[in-house]
């Protein structure tokens, strides 16, 4: 799975009662994009319903109430499709360890587990994207003029976002670093290498390019 393009995966976002599910916390909403040959080819959304009540907190953050996850598929139904539309892909998410903290919690409530690989969009554009004001979605997606229509904190819009980041940040290192051969192993090693290591990892890339 490491040896995968970077332009063929899939990007996801959940929206969530809380910030832990070891707390007890539950997925309300997934939204994911598929990326095949660097295109957003087809789309995943569900509100889901978890059983417990979504804080007011939450609901006036995202919109997503409580009288709408009544009437949604729950958890179970809805993760055990996502992972059908996940199944042989990689993932991305901004700012990703909230984001598999929860898949792998909702999956293991229902025996499923993820082995594909997981890269974080926020530390790539850390290393990427040096000169942004922050590396929040909202306000990269300003910084490098990506399409939105406006709204955050909710799944799928966020995962549009994010996508259309990632494959900005493909784009430069292309462009600014000369690097074609652009692997979901390089990415992935891309977010763990300091900041002062990048110009080498960058002209190891470019030989194994060539």
């Amino acid at each position: 799975m490491q040896q995968k393009s970077a332009d063929h995966l899939v990007v996801f976002d959940f929206e969530t009662t809380g910030l832990s599910p070891d707390m007890g916390d539950r997925a309300i909403e997934i939204g994911a994009v598929l990326i095949e040959s660097g295109k957003i080819t087809d789309r995943f959304q569900q509100v889901m319903n978890p059983g417990i009540r979504i804080p007011l907190f939450i609901e006036n953050l995202t919109g997503i109430t409580n009288s709408m996850v009544k009437e949604a598929r729950s958890n179970a139904v809805v993760m055990a499709d996502f992972y059908e539309f996940i199944a042989g892909h990689n993932l991305v998410a901004h700012n990703a360890s909230f984001d598999e903290r929860f898949l792998r919690a909702e999956f293991r409530r229902i025996k499923k587990y993820f082995s594909g690989g997981i890269v974080c969009s926020l530390l790539a554009a850390r290393r990427i994207f040096q000169l942004a004001p922050n590396h929040q979605l909202a306000t990269l997606a300003q910084y490098k003029n990506l399409p939105s229509d406006g709204i955050y904190h909710r799944a799928l819009a966020d995962a549009e976002v994010t996508a259309h980041l990632w494959l900005s940040m493909l784009d430069e290192l292309r462009e600014q670093h000369n690097i074609d051969a652009l692997s979901f192993g390089f990415m992935h090693a891309l977010t763990k290498t300091p900041k002062h290591q990048l110009k080498k990892l960058y002209a190891q890339q470019q030989t194994q390019s060539l």
